[in-house]
C-alpha cells in the first residue's frame, strides 16, 4: 500500500513539475520586450544630434526597431536619417492642423526603417522651446507611438544643451527616459555641462528610475582628451563608454546629408559609430552619478595639464 501511494505520488510530481515548466516557459515566452528609453544629453554644438543619428544607423544596422525624437526647435535630429528632408514638427503641425491629427502626420521613416520626430518649438523669442518638448511627448503617448504593437527596441531623445528648464529636463524628470548618456569633449565648458546634467540626473534619479549610462567623449582633439574623460567620468562614478575619434568623414556625410554608416559603410569612422552602438546595446553599467565641486573639475584640468 506504501509502495503505491508512493509511486502516486511520484507520478503526481512529475506532471506537477511538467506542467511547471511548461507553464513557466509559456510566460517566458509571452513576456513583453523592454523598450530601453535613452536621452542624449551635452553642451549645444558638441554634436548631440550627429552622434544620436550615426549611433541610432548603428542600432538600426543590427535590426534594432528604434524611434528618433528630436527636442530642439532647430529640428535638426533626424535630418541623416531622412537625407535631409525637412521634416514638418510637432508643432507646426498642430499649429497647421489643430490636433485632429494621425501619427503618420508627425512621424516619418528614416534610414533602416527607423522612425523619426521632430518636436519642433516657438519663434525665435517667443514662447518656451521646453514647453514644446512637453507637449510633443505627449501627443506622441496618445497617438500611440510607445504602444507594444509598434515593437520599438529604443527610443532616443536627442536633447537641446544643458539641463537648465523643467521642458529639457522633462524626459528624465517624467521618467519618459530611464538612460542617459552625455556627449562632452576634453573641453573646459563641454565637462562644466557634463557635471551640470548630472546633477539634474542625481537629483532625479533618487525619486525615480534614471540613471547614467556613460560619457560618450567625441574628440576635439585636445591633449590628453582621453585620458582626462576616462578620469572625469570615473569620479561621476560612471564610465567612459566610448571614445568617438575626429574626422573629416564625419562632415563630408553630412553634406551629403547621410550618416558616416550610410555614406561611407566601410571607412573606419563608421565602426566607430557601430562600436558605439554596440556597446550601448551591451550596457549593464547604470548610475546615479556624484557630480563634482568646481574645484574638483578645474583639479582635474590642472592635473591633465590643460590650464596653466
Amino acid at each position: 500500500m506504501f509502495a503505491v501511494s508512493a509511486f502516486c505520488f511520484c507520478i503526481d510530481a512529475k506532471i506537477l513539475w511538467h506542467g511547471l515548466c511548461f507553464y513557466t516557459s509559456k510566460i517566458f515566452i509571452l513576456k513583453v520586450k523592454k523598450m530601453r528609453k535613452i536621452a542624449i544629453y551635452g553642451k549645444g554644438g558638441i554634436g548631440k544630434s550627429t552622434t544620436t543619428q550615426n549611433t541610432v544607423a548603428g542600432l538600426a544596422e543590427m535590426g534594432k526597431n528604434v524611434m528618433v525624437v528630436g527636442c530642439d526647435p532647430k529640428a535638426d535630429s533626424t535630418r541623416l536619417l531622412l537625407h535631409g528632408l525637412a521634416q514638418k514638427t510637432v508643432l507646426d503641425t498642430l499649429r497647421d492642423e489643430g490636433e485632429d491629427i494621425d501619427l503618420d502626420d508627425v512621424m516619418k521613416p528614416g534610414f533602416h526603417g527607423t522612425s523619426c520626430v521632430e518636436s519642433g518649438g516657438p519663434e525665435p523669442g517667443v514662447g518656451c522651446a521646453g514647453r514644446g518638448i512637453i507637449t510633443s511627448i505627449n501627443l506622441l503617448e496618445q497617438l500611440g507611438a510607445y504602444d507594444e504593437d509598434k515593437h520599438l527596441d529604443y527610443v532616443f531623445y536627442d536633447v537641446l544643451g544643458d539641463v537648465v528648464c523643467g521642458g529639457f529636463a522633462m524626459p528624465i524628470r517624467d521618467g519618459k527616459a530611464e538612460e542617459v548618456y552625455i556627449v562632452c569633449s576634453g573641453e573646459m565648458m563641454a565637462m562644466y555641462a557634463a557635471n551640470n546634467i548630472c546633477k539634474s540626473i542625481s537629483k532625479f534619479g533618487k525619486v525615480g528610475t534614471v540613471r547614467l549610462g556613460g560619457i560618450i567623449c567625441n574628440s576635439r582633439k585636445v591633449d590628453n582628451e582621453a585620458n582626462m574623460i576616462e578620469e572625469f567620468a570615473k569620479k561621476l562614478g560612471t564610465q567612459m563608454i566610448h571614445f568617438v575619434p575626429r574626422d573629416n568623414m564625419v562632415q563630408h556625410a553630412e553634406i551629403n546629408r547621410k550618416t558616416v554608416i550610410e555614406h561611407a559603410p566601410d571607412n573606419a569612422q563608421a565602426d566607430e559609430y557601430r562600436s558605439l552602438a554596440r556597446k550601448i546595446n551591451d550596457n549593464k553599467m547604470f548610475v546615479i552619478p556624484t557630480p563634482l565641486a568646481m574645484s574638483e573639475l578645474e583639479e582635474l584640468l590642472v592635473g591633465f595639464g590643460i590650464m596653466n
